[in-house]
């Protein structure tokens, strides 16, 4: 890592002045404040002593790809501010309360009844700071019996949801997804909770409380099967491709062994026909409706099989586009993290002061015309300690006398150690 930064871009963004305490560890959270600072926003990132936030070591853990740089904390916690802060420390609770005052949002993830210990929680925090925008994020949400259950995004997110249970193939047991997926998707329902609020404060004047809950954000992912089980449908057996619900919809190899998602419909059935070569589909009885397709989708989809294993994807890719037929090549990251598209929609965007890491991945959010601030390293472990304390107000003798109660650390030496 490099320590010579280019400054913050000068034209101001659409939280330029926005103030964030980002209390939170591992992914939702850190990855919501992310996304504020993305557009300005002026975040300060509180970790534990020690080593810091787990989410530092995640990069460095079976299955993540083993790289040289810390792509996953620059990920979730980049354009911060840095501070170490043992908020088990008596002397902490000045702190701590001249930094909600200082903030517009809060944003936490501990547990209900640790934060209450930790002084984080809503009714304190509130009492500090009427106008704040208290921002939390729970494995199983605020009431019943599993709410105070930890919860990981495997668990909650995918394992509890129904949507892991969905996604595999007839006969397959579950699998392990990308972890730190459910993480993501659930940060920018923590962000649309916090902008919601924000627009809120701004109409009324008033702080709030919002948040969610992974196993909220994964029974919304599987909504469709969720709202369906509701309505006591019946559900179709798990995807199995050789004998599909629908041949139309649908994974198949090419013949350089390529994947890809079939995903089409019936008023694209002609054009399918004619892109595979076989317009007499078409006066096939068994094909001439959605029903006969269903009926016999395991004889299409085997005839669609041979047909597209007879030739590469590069003849394909002319021959379904030509008729408009939509389908997906099936990526590996790798290869997604070299489609030129990613770069044309600044999907992925550079990444400033990281040595080993040029590019990261952008939020999915994007006002046109607004600008997002330039993309710079995370912080180190307490590396914004002093200039954060000054900022505050604290005299440098106030200052030495929290390193010497051990409420920060001695130096941000040993703080980094």
């Amino acid at each position: 890592m490099t320590n010579e930064l280019e400054p913050a871009s000068a034209s101001a963004s659409v939280f330029t002045g926005l103030k964030v305490l980002d209390a939170s560890t591992y992914i939702a959270g850190p990855a919501a404040a992310t996304m504020l600072s993305d557009f300005g926003a002026d975040v300060i990132k509180v970790e534990p002593p020690g080593a810091g936030d787990p989410q530092r070591r995640l990069s460095f853990v079976p299955p993540s790809p083993r790289a040289e740089a810390n792509y996953g904390w620059h990920l979730a916690n980049r354009n911060k501010r840095g501070m170490v802060l043992d908020l088990k420390s008596p002397t902490a609770v000045g702190v701590l309360k001249r930094l909600v005052e200082w903030a517009d949002v809060v944003i936490t993830n501990f547990p209900h009844g640790t934060r209450e210990k930790l002084h984080l929680g809503y009714e304190e925090v509130a009492g500090w700071n009427p106008r704040v925008v208290y921002a939390d994020i729970t494995g199983f949400g605020d009431a019943g019996p599993d709410a105070r259950q930890p919860g990981f995004d495997l668990t909650a997110f995918w394992s509890r949801s129904g949507l892991l249970a969905s996604t595999r193939d007839a006969e397959a047991p579950p699998t392990v997804p990308v972890w730190g997926s459910g993480d993501y998707t659930s940060a920018v329902a923590i962000y649309g909770a916090i902008v919601t609020a924000l627009y809120r404060r701004a109409v009324t004047g008033q702080g709030t409380s919002v948040g969610t809950s992974l196993l909220a954000t994964g029974v919304w992912a599987t909504g469709t099967l969720v709202a369906g089980a509701l309505a006591k449908g019946t559900a179709f057996e798990l995807h199995d491709r050789n004998k599909p619900v629908n041949a139309l919809t649908n994974p198949y190899r090419t013949a350089d062994g390529q994947w890809f998602m079939l995903a089409t419909s019936g008023p694209q059935w002609p054009g399918l026909a004619r892109a595979v070569g076989h317009p007499e589909l078409l006066e096939d009885p068994r094909f001439a409706d959605i029903e006969g397709r269903s009926e016999n989708a395991a004889a299409l989809s085997s005839l669609l099989d041979d047909e597209f294993g007879s030739r590469p994807f590069s003849h394909w890719k002319d021959a379904l586009a030509r008729e408009r037929i939509t389908y997906g090549l099936i990526q590996t990251p790798e290869e997604a993290a070299q489609d030129p598209q990613l770069r044309a929609n600044d999907i992925v965007m550079p990444l400033q002061g990281v040595t080993g890491l040029e590019y990261t991945v952008n939020n999915p959010v994007n006002l046109r015309g607004v600008p997002k601030v330039a993309a710079r390293r995370a912080p180190d472990l307490g590396e914004h300690n002093d200039e954060i304390l000054a900022e505050l107000g604290f005299a440098p003798g106030e200052i030495a006398g929290l390193r010497a109660e051990g409420t920060i650390p001695d130096t941000p030496e040993a703080s980094a150690a």
